[in-house]
């Protein structure tokens, strides 16, 4: 691989680890608080509030049937206002946010509903306010489930960056279809993918054990 070639794979590298991280951290800080909310609201939840949780359900399963190449499409104008531009590394962040941050809170959501029912009913019986229950008995139990959570919403980002690359998002689905695709360069595509299979492969592995470490030492 040449030097001019090989500093596009470090840029496009790098592009790709950057929207992957920092849309993966916003959506763990939306996301919980999201899953806690359904958890909480939903008709046999500890505070039950069936409006909102309709409303909270429906905006997120409305966003998660959503494609996500329309998505990019529809938050053009977005990206545009909030950024100045629709195409480039942060432009396709806000995007790559709101199609992920659904989708991991539906998974937060089924490993909250998964705590032991009995913990609870001994802290309500405790005397324990809704929110120490949270905090102190659902978030703590289901930690390692959110975290397997999380490492699975990664993976998905890693794919859907690839795809973002097809609209100008830069990182290596941009570098796969200008220099592979519409070059004819098959071996350009091909180390593509090998990355991609690397990061993948290397963020599961490292959250499956993180998880395993969690549930040893909880």
């Amino acid at each position: 691989m040449s030097s001019p070639l090989f500093e596009k794979f470090l840029q496009a590298f790098l592009e790709t680890l950057t929207m992957v991280s920092v849309s993966a951290v916003i959506a763990f800080l939306i996301g919980l608080p999201l899953a806690v909310l359904l958890v909480v609201t939903s008709p046999r939840g500890i505070e039950p509030s069936p409006r909102v949780y309709r409303l909270l359900a429906t905006v997120v399963d409305g966003v998660r049937a959503t494609p996500f190449i329309i998505m990019l499409i529809l938050f053009i104008p977005v990206t545009r206002l909030l950024i100045g531009s629709a195409i480039g590394v942060p432009a396709a962040i806000i995007p790559l946010t709101i199609g992920i941050t659904p989708y991991f809170a539906r998974i937060t959501e089924i490993s909250l509903r998964e705590v032991n029912g009995g913990l609870i009913e001994a802290a309500q019986a405790m005397g324990c306010g809704r929110w120490h229950i949270v905090r102190h008995v659902l978030l703590p139990e289901a930690f390692p489930g959110i975290a397997a959570g999380m490492t699975i919403s990664i993976v998905a980002l890693f794919n859907t960056s690839a795809m973002a690359g097809a609209l100008g998002a830069g990182g290596l689905g941009d570098l796969a279809i200008r220099y592979g695709y519409q070059r004819y360069d098959t071996a350009i595509m091909l180390y593509v993918v090998a990355l991609l299979f690397v990061l993948v492969t290397g963020s599961q592995t490292f959250g499956d054990r993180f998880v395993q470490y969690l549930r040893r030492h909880r």
